[in-house]
Order: C-alpha cells, then sequence, then structure tokens
C-alpha cells in the first residue's frame, strides 16, 4: 500500500536531505517557493512528507539547491 511507504525510513531520510540541501544553499521555504512559482505551503508540505515529489520536481529542487541527484539517494536495502 502506498501509505505505508510514506514513512518508510528511506524515504524519511530523503525529506530530510531536502530540507539539508535547502538550508546549505541558504534558502528559505519562501524563497524556493518563489523560485518555483509555488506558495511557501508546497515547501513545507514537500519537506514534511505531507506532499510527494515527482522526479522532475527533484531535478528543478536539485538545481535550485546546487545539488546532484545522487545528493538524495538514500541506502535502500
Amino acid at each position: 500500500m502506498l501509505t505505508e511507504t510514506i514513512y518508510h525510513d528511506a524515504y524519511v531520510q530523503f525529506l530530510a536531505k531536502i530540507r539539508q540541501a535547502r538550508l546549505d544553499a541558504k534558502l528559505t521555504q519562501e524563497q524556493v517557493a518563489r523560485l518555483l512559482g509555488k506558495p511557501q505551503s508546497f515547501v513545507s508540505k514537500v519537506e514534511s512528507g505531507e506532499r510527494r515529489l515527482d522526479f522532475i520536481e527533484l531535478q528543478v529542487l536539485a538545481r535550485i539547491f546546487r545539488k546532484r541527484l545522487s545528493y538524495f539517494q538514500g541506502d535502500f536495502p
């Protein structure tokens, strides 16, 4: 079931990496939202796991944060 995977350890680690990448880039949620053309709540929901990202959205965030996609990879069993 999809809802079971939302809080899987690897996904929690992924969310932490997204937040850390934003902090490393010295950007606020509001600044990221402006760059995306979305409301600040979008960024908040992504970071909290309430809203999942698709691959294209992750690519855009990686570009904004100046991180390689491999940065967001976790250690999967």
